[in-house]
């Protein structure tokens, strides 16, 4: 259990890693206003890992406070609008939907009870959007 925790934390870092060196590649290899979009996507994206970081330590610790669960989702839901609000791409559209049924999905599992729902879609949708984020 404990193994598969430091793998995702791992993964979630490793996510936030390339949104930053995507970032700095955007800046380096287009034009002024292909940057501005990429590098929109790329902080939403890194902003995403950082709120996929919080949920994984709110499913760990849910039995002392499970309102952190909601209130990760509601963050990483909060970033997805962003994305969409700022880009009309076709396959950064499916990531996002992507990560926003892997949420609902959590969402569910929890009001069923469930105290250690399955946040692996998430983290699957969050390294999807992540590449998708890449100019």
């Amino acid at each position: 259990m404990a193994a598969s925790r430091r793998r995702g934390r791992r993964r979630v870092t490793a996510i936030a890693a390339v949104a930053a060196t995507t970032a700095l590649t955007a800046v380096l290899l287009t034009g002024c206003d292909s940057v501005n979009k990429a590098l929109d996507c790329v902080q939403t994206a890194d902003s995403i890992a950082d709120s996929v970081t919080s949920l994984q330590q709110a499913v760990e610790n849910a039995s002392n406070d499970p309102t952190r669960i909601d209130s990760a989702i509601t963050a990483i839901g909060d970033n997805l609008d962003k994305i969409d609000s700022k880009t009309d791409n076709a396959d950064l559209d499916k990531a996002t939907q992507d990560m926003r049924e892997a949420l609902v999905k959590v969402q569910t599992a929890v009001q069923n009870g469930d105290d250690t729902p399955d946040i692996s879609g998430v983290t699957d949708a969050a390294g999807e959007l992540t590449k998708v984020c890449q100019p």
